[in-house]
């Protein structure tokens, strides 16, 4: 079974890169990660992520497979790029995968629309079942920027949760929040008994929760 932990990756406005790096000091297991610079990224911005993680975005987002530890081949067969995948009109909440119900998806799109009202914080919500998904194609779709965090919904790799988090989201929410919401809603003995459904709607009502929280020392410290 996978980890039941997921590691985060910067998307700097101007660009799109990751780097594999070792993990949060504070998890109980370190994977064997190798790590990269690259001169479009700002030098005070640092990217983690799992080699499970690193596959779930490749196949939302495309991203970082060049950079990690894969080869070229291997990363040009599961970059996906599909925007006839992409709604006609805008959404915040999109799911190619089935697991939400038309009124599932408008109260997610309702809590959504006010957390960017009250905060300007963008979440972003896509459910896929990797390799259907639109891939590269959101970030456009979504004008993803740094103060944008992208959920992305896949239960391919075992833990459903998986968090693509804007830099300047980063700075203001300590990075063991992701590692411990995905632990607790996104495990697949979770997903499993109560539905891929009820992991997203908890995640989002948690990262809505967090998000809204005064940034300080002690922000974010429960899952709720």
């Amino acid at each position: 079974m996978m980890s039941n932990y997921r590691y985060l990756l910067h998307i700097p406005s101007s660009s799109l890169c990751a780097s594999l790096t070792s993990p949060i000091p504070s998890l109980p297991l370190k994977p064997k990660t190798q790590s990269c610079r690259l001169s479009s990224f700002p030098t005070s911005s640092r990217n983690i992520l799992s080699k499970p993680f690193h596959f779930a975005l490749s196949g939302a987002l495309s991203l970082g497979l060049l950079f990690g530890g894969i080869g070229v081949a291997e990363a040009a067969k599961v970059g996906v790029n599909k925007p006839e995948l992409l709604p006609k009109e805008f959404s915040t909440v999109i799911d190619v995968a089935g697991f939400l119900s038309d009124g599932q998806e408008k109260r997610l799109a309702q809590e959504i629309a006010a957390l960017e009202a009250d905060t300007g914080y963008k979440l972003r919500v896509l459910a896929q079942n990797y390799p259907d998904t639109p891939g590269l194609a959101v970030k456009d779709f979504w004008q993803v920027d740094d103060r944008t965090v992208v959920f992305v919904a896949d239960p391919t790799f075992g833990n459903i949760l998986n968090f693509n988090v804007g830099a300047t989201v980063d700075l203001d929410i300590p990075r063991s929040f992701w590692s411990r919401l995905a632990g607790k809603y996104g495990n697949i003995f979770y997903w499993k008994e109560q539905g891929e459904d009820a992991s997203i709607e908890a995640a989002v009502t948690a990262i809505s929760n967090c998000l809204r929280e005064p940034v300080g020392p002690n922000n974010c410290a429960e899952v709720k």
